[in-house]
């Protein structure tokens, strides 16, 4: 049957007209060709390249600090440089590698651990310690079981908070940092109230201990801290992935088929343990894990924790033993690497803060 025929066939629409124009070429974008960067961001040199060109800086930091400028006899020096080197790892490791994970869980790269409340329980603990037996105490009790106590102490407080505020339906991780601000203000206020019944010398003693110090760290407690990084690096290191699935929010990541909340969990745990670990091993540092997770986040080029995890790691490496080594033949200042670091933390951070506007 032809189509005329069909086009008159009552009930039967009838077949759109054809366009006998010839189909015009299809626009070239001006961009074809040329290549596109991938989703994550990545531009420029590759990801292996980047942490590369990082641990040959952190190697040259690491040997300078170590090997150049002694004067004296070398053993002894060595030996002194080689402690604080050990303490410089724990602490880079611990506060770099727990700061990116726990900005990766609040989706939130200005939030450092110390919001929740670390420092506090760590300054009222070496307060009441003062408060109650003096101010020689805290040379008496120096050794492996104090620093086993004040990590316990300070996990435990963290995981009865963590426990009480997931234990509902309603657990929330903006009620829990709120919660640890709070706290945090609170235990500050208690210590700074204890601190002004202290006398001269007893608060002296105590201020000397409530700063950052890489130089008073004993070199027995390096291999249990060591051992610990170890085991908690080896968990986060094999929950890489699901880190990066988490970046992703909390409907994603369970619509992939992770257990948000079992999986925050195991992170804060985590991310207690490393802070504690530090501060008991070294004193409280704000705004150093901040700086190093920022700056990673720069030289990665990527949020893929496989790469951003140990550029952190290396940044803190760099920061700290190229740090303290200006510090000692530089500027003539060995003691007060920590105290810079916060300074110019503290600018980064209200800076950051200022251009984005928001936390």
């Amino acid at each position: 049957m032809s189509e005329r025929h069909l086009s008159a066939t009552p009930g039967v629409p009838s077949a759109a007209p054809r366009d006998e124009r010839p189909a015009e070429p299809h626009a070239v974008p001006p961009d074809a060709g040329k290549r596109v960067p991938a989703p994550d961001g990545r531009r420029g040199l590759p990801a292996a390249v980047r942490l590369g060109l990082a641990a040959v800086l952190a190697a040259a930091s690491i040997g300078a600090f170590l090997f150049l400028f002694i004067e004296g006899s070398f053993e002894f020096a060595f030996e002194r440089r080689l402690t604080m080197f050990g303490t410089m790892a724990v602490v880079a490791f611990a506060q770099a590698v727990a700061t990116v994970v726990f900005q990766t869980i609040t989706h939130n790269r200005l939030l450092t651990p110390s919001i929740m409340g670390f420092d506090a329980v760590y300054i009222l603990m070496q307060t009441l310690l003062v408060s109650l037996f003096g101010g020689s105490v805290l040379a008496a009790t120096d050794g492996t079981p104090k620093l086993l106590t004040q990590t316990l102490l300070m996990v435990g407080f963290t995981m009865l908070l963590f426990g009480w505020l997931f234990s509902g339906r309603q657990g929330s991780l903006h009620v829990l940092l709120l919660v640890g601000v709070v706290l945090g203000l609170a235990f500050r206020s208690l210590s700074d109230f204890l601190q002004r019944l202290l006398s001269p010398a007893e608060y002296d003693v105590l201020s000397a201990r409530l700063f950052g110090r890489l130089s008073s760290a004993e070199a027995e407690h390096l291999p249990l801290a060591g051992a610990v990084c170890l085991i908690v690096g080896a968990v986060i290191w094999q929950r890489r992935y699901r880190l990066d699935t988490l970046l992703l929010g909390r409907d994603t990541a369970t619509n992939l088929g992770i257990a948000h909340k079992r999986e925050l969990m195991v992170m804060l745990l985590l991310i207690s343990v490393l802070i504690a670990m530090s501060t008991a091993l070294a004193g409280p540092m704000t705004f150093f894990g901040f700086v190093t997770a920022m700056l990673a986040y720069q030289l990665a080029g990527t949020h893929r924790h496989v790469v951003v995890l140990p550029m952190a790691f290396l940044i803190g490496l760099i920061t700290l033993a190229g740090g303290q080594f200006v510090m000692e033949h530089v500027f003539y200042a060995s003691g007060m690497l920590t105290v810079v670091i916060e300074f110019l933390g503290g600018a980064v951070f209200l800076i950051h803060l200022l251009r984005k506007g928001t936390l």
